[in-house]
């Protein structure tokens, strides 16, 4: 094993295993916030200088014909978790949207920018940039080892439903970046998940202020 190698693997243990259990155990959030700032700043300074990577790439849309698979599977997401939440939760359904709209458009905005993005140059662009040569043979296992560890990012909201809904987008998200390489899309995708699931009701299961 080549000192590359070695170094990628303590960095991925690091970032994408350490970092989060440190979420989950450490009390105080400045310090949480300072580890995450520093995550992504050192993420970016690498792909910027260590992968060559530009920062308009950062932008571009790549494969635009896949939007219509990511559309699709979003509205059968929306209709199946509108009709669960209607059966099992009826009272809290859209309630934030009808009770408190300034509030739903604000972090659903700051959500966008503040969150998605952030969690996508690390989990999405940088992770198949650095580690995506760990897994040659098939595509699905690299897919499935994105998804537990974005899983395993949301492990301080001590939720298994959280868990569960994370894997399950973690591997929506590795699959949309595999087939488009657009860091662009796949955090619209992403931020579009995650605003759905705001204005159904289930914003404060993912500590969304209510």
């Amino acid at each position: 094993m080549n000192k590359t190698v070695i170094y990628k693997s303590i960095e991925l243990v690091i970032l994408f295993v350490f970092i989060p259990l440190m979420l989950l155990l450490n009390p105080f959030p400045w310090i949480n916030l300072i580890l995450i700032l520093s995550a992504c700043i050192y993420c970016v300074y690498i792909l910027l200088k260590k992968e060559s990577n530009k920062f308009s790439s950062f932008f571009k849309i790549g494969n635009s014909g896949y939007l219509k698979t990511i559309l699709l599977r979003f509205i059968a997401a929306a209709v199946i978790s509108t009709i669960i939440m209607y059966l099992f939760n009826r009272k809290a359904l859209f309630s934030i949207v009808m009770e408190r709209p300034f509030l739903w458009l604000m972090i659903s905005v700051f959500y966008s920018f503040f969150s998605v993005l952030p969690q996508e140059i690390l989990f999405r662009t940088y992770f198949f940039t650095r580690y995506e040569s760990f897994f040659p043979s098939n595509k699905i296992y690299i897919i499935l080892f994105n998804a537990a560890l974005f899983s395993i990012a949301h492990i301080f909201f001590r939720n298994i439903y959280v868990l569960l809904l994370t894997f399950i987008g973690g591997i929506l998200f590795a699959l949309s970046y595999i087939k488009t390489r657009s860091l662009l899309l796949v955090s619209i995708e992403h931020a579009i998940y995650g605003f759905w699931l705001f204005t159904l009701g289930v914003g404060e299961m993912l500590a969304f202020p209510v």
